[in-house]
């Protein structure tokens, strides 16, 4: 019998991803297949294409070979034994699953902090567990988290799921009350999906910093009261204008740039809360002192989205939320070259692949 075979980016390292013909997956007892509807390119995707490096050593983000894609969602295509009851989905439901595959062993998953599990195996970084989404089909093993996503979200909310989730994730930790400045520095998808977030929150004002003028201006659509482009205002100078000197209350890094970092610990009041969001390619150098000794922060990370997904559904389903102006170009899995290009560029905010077509 012949094998099927289905179109897929797989990458064999740094700047080395081709467009290939793999074996089509297939779907174990507990384990079920999609047809991948779209799957975007996260910053995160970027960086690894270019070779960045785990923070902890040498070793790429990536574990070549592998397909990439953790912003994906798609419709049930095969179902495993068991598989319908496990997970309770059905051919032809159109479903998305967290990017994180939980090892449900670690104590971590046990204590149901599966977002930070040890094991850590995430779609699109290696293939222990599953491949990504930049294909035509895709197997999700037994422990992935899924969710159903109704009829009536358009296919470029269905794809934003993911990173809004961790938008919300984000925003929930910086506990933003009614009286609050807010800074969100970076306004780059998961930037302006945060701005828009943290709207819903009502703070008293909500700053966004850019230095594209075209995502400042998107960031007001979505309820900025200020922006700021460094490159030709003093951030510094407007957010104590807007604080009687003192500094925002609340600052949410989301450039993965050392200087947002820097940044961040000079406009934050003393007592503040810094939340971390980004992904950064290179080290990042500050004096440390200044958080505990001059101001006494509360420095808040941020990983994935957990327990946001049924939100961010919610929101997009509710039209409180929305891709508008935020996915900005499309491409067919064979244009790939082209796609991270646009990508890794200021060209774009959100660059979509359409695997089916």
């Amino acid at each position: 019998m012949t094998q099927k075979t289905m179109t897929a980016v797989v990458c064999h390292g740094p700047k080395d991803y081709r467009v290939e013909e793999i074996a089509h997956p297939t779907a174990g007892a507990l384990e079920f297949v999609i047809r991948v509807t779209a799957c975007g390119i996260c910053a995160s995707d970027c960086k690894c294409w270019s070779g960045a490096k785990m923070f902890w050593g040498d070793d790429p983000w990536v574990k070549a070979p592998v397909v990439p894609g953790h912003e994906f969602f798609g419709v049930v295509d095969e179902l495993g034994e068991g598989a319908g009851e496990h997970f309770g989905v059905a051919v032809g439901d159109r479903v998305i699953a967290e990017q994180i595959v939980p090892c449900e062993r670690c104590r971590y998953c046990r204590s149901g902090q599966y977002w930070m599990c040890e094991v850590h195996n995430i779609f699109g970084f290696q293939r222990l567990v599953a491949d990504g989404g930049m294909a035509q089909f895709m197997r999700l093993p037994r422990t992935s988290r899924v969710h159903l996503i109704p009829a009536e979200i358009p296919d470029d909310d269905a794809v934003i799921i993911e990173p809004l989730a961790c938008a919300l994730h984000t925003v929930r930790r910086g506990t933003i009350g009614f009286e609050d400045v807010v800074v969100i520095a970076g306004a780059g998808p998961i930037g302006l999906m945060m701005v828009q977030a943290a709207r819903l929150q009502t703070p008293r004002k909500l700053v966004v910093i850019d230095m594209v003028p075209e995502r400042l201006a998107l960031a007001t659509t979505f309820g900025a009261d200020v922006v700021i482009n460094p490159a030709t205002d003093d951030a510094l100078a407007i957010v104590h204008g807007l604080t009687d000197g003192y500094g925002c209350d609340v600052y949410i890094e989301a450039t993965g740039s050392p200087a947002g970092v820097v940044q961040g610990l000079n406009l934050i009041r003393r007592l503040g809360r810094f939340v971390e969001f980004s992904v950064f390619g290179s080290d990042t150098t500050v004096d440390w002192s200044i958080i505990g000794d001059r101001k006494e922060l509360d420095v808040r990370g941020a990983h994935l989205g957990p327990y946001c997904y049924p939100i961010a559904i919610d929101l997009l389903s509710r039209g409180l939320i929305t891709s508008n102006g935020i996915v900005t170009h499309r491409f067919p899995l064979i244009q790939w070259a082209e796609a991270i290009a646009v990508a890794d560029s200021l060209e774009s905010i959100k660059v979509v692949l359409s695997p089916s077509t």
